[in-house]
């Protein structure tokens, strides 16, 4: 039978179209004038994306590489440092900082909620010799937002402290304005936001955090990030880059000129909203009630379904792909992606496609609820865009 596939798990995200077919014209040789042109226009969109003056450095990876290099450039080893560890991206924090040898005080956050800001400057007040406080703007694993301008406020108080911040789900979703806020380092990927396949991740460094790279003595040779600034100030990368990817990334950037960051982070709150009215409306529990990503809603499934079968359900059978859980959240939630290249339509046939599937679980649900609550909040969005 005839399947349309959707794309609604956070990450991969759908590639938007003009992207691909950027992507799809001939490829470039990379140490050519015409690259370099096209480095030059990326390098200023991507400061206009994290909202900084300062260089944003382009990696050929998964984000975990700049995660990865945020670690290797900015520390040397017994460094003390503090993670945030509230799901499987911070716990990869975690994971990371350990390969690399250094001292690590975790604040575990249960699943589900965010960090209370008075406990990391509780924790930097007890400990003079921390250098680093590690988070995730979003934790895509449980759908959090964590709250990155309180945390920023209270790190930048410390000369000899940064706060390096995963961004990788959380740029180009919301808010989170680099220099405004004092950000040291900001991380991000392709997957997401930016509506490209995986393959560049992004990292963006403030002064402060320069000056820590000059005194790091952990090793480092792919991901060195002074070799990555001083070739990205002459338009180019250090070594052979994701060059289709740089081309797609390039159209993408435009289109985010075009739209306005403002109009992005309003649209992904609207998508955001109106997911959580339907998943309320169906009688099912918020994983993160109080502090939600617009990146992703997580949820319960409900008593006596497995939530890897339900899911398996939607992907195989109405064509419909969102996320399950991970950790020991795994058979218990799912997760509804709604960031980059997903619109209303997107969302409501996620929601149809879900009221089904509960349908055919064996769970109570009057068909059209849910879907009824998410038009409610989505016809408000074209209501304003029309200007009556």
């Amino acid at each position: 039978m005839l399947k349309k596939r959707y794309l609604l798990a956070p990450g991969p995200t759908p590639v938007i179209e003009d992207a691909l077919l950027e992507m799809a014209r001939p490829i470039l040789h990379h140490r050519t004038p015409q690259f370099s042109a096209i480095i030059g226009e990326v390098k200023e969109g991507l400061k206009n994306l994290f909202q900084t003056k300062g260089d944003v450095l382009i990696l050929s990876a998964s984000g975990t590489g700049a995660m990865e290099g945020s670690v290797s450039n900015l520390f040397s080893p017994g460094d003390n440092v503090i993670v945030i560890n509230g799901g499987k991206f911070g716990e990869r924090w975690v994971d990371i900082c350990k390969s690399y040898g250094l001292n690590i005080q975790e604040i575990n956050v249960e699943w589900g909620k965010a960090v209370d800001p008075s406990i990391v400057r509780d924790a930097l007040k007890k400990n003079k010799e921390i250098k680093g406080v590690f988070v995730q703007a979003s934790e895509t694993s449980t759908t959090v937002a964590h709250p990155v301008k309180e945390l920023a406020d209270i790190v930048r108080e410390r000369d000899d402290t940064i706060l390096i911040v995963d961004g990788i789900s959380g740029v180009g979703v919301f808010d989170i304005p680099m220099d405004k806020w004092g950000i040291d380092v900001l991380v991000s990927g392709s997957q997401k936001a930016l509506m490209l396949p995986p393959g560049l991740s992004f990292v963006a460094l403030s002064d402060k955090a320069w000056r820590f790279s000059e005194d790091a003595k952990l090793p480092r040779y792919y991901f060195d990030f002074r070799k990555e600034r001083d070739k990205l100030r002459d338009n180019t990368t250090a070594y052979t880059p994701a060059i289709s990817l740089i081309v797609g990334l390039r159209k993408v950037l435009q289109n985010i000129r075009e739209e306005g960051l403002e109009t992005i982070f309003a649209r992904h709150e609207r998508l955001a909203m109106a997911t959580k009215a339907a998943i309320l409306a169906l009688g099912l529990r918020l994983l993160a009630p109080d502090s939600p990503s617009n990146c992703a809603t997580g949820f319960f499934v409900p008593d006596g379904i497995d939530g890897g079968k339900f899911a398996r359900f939607l992907r195989d059978e109405l064509g419909i792909t969102i996320a399950g859980g991970q950790g020991h959240l795994k058979g218990k939630i799912l997760r509804i992606a709604h960031m980059g290249y997903i619109d209303i339509f997107d969302i409501i046939v996620a929601v149809s496609g879900l009221e089904m599937a509960l349908k055919r679980f064996g769970y109570k649900v009057e068909f059209g609820r849910g879907v009824a609550a998410a038009q409610e909040i989505l016809y408000g969005g074209i209501d304003e865009g029309t200007g009556d």
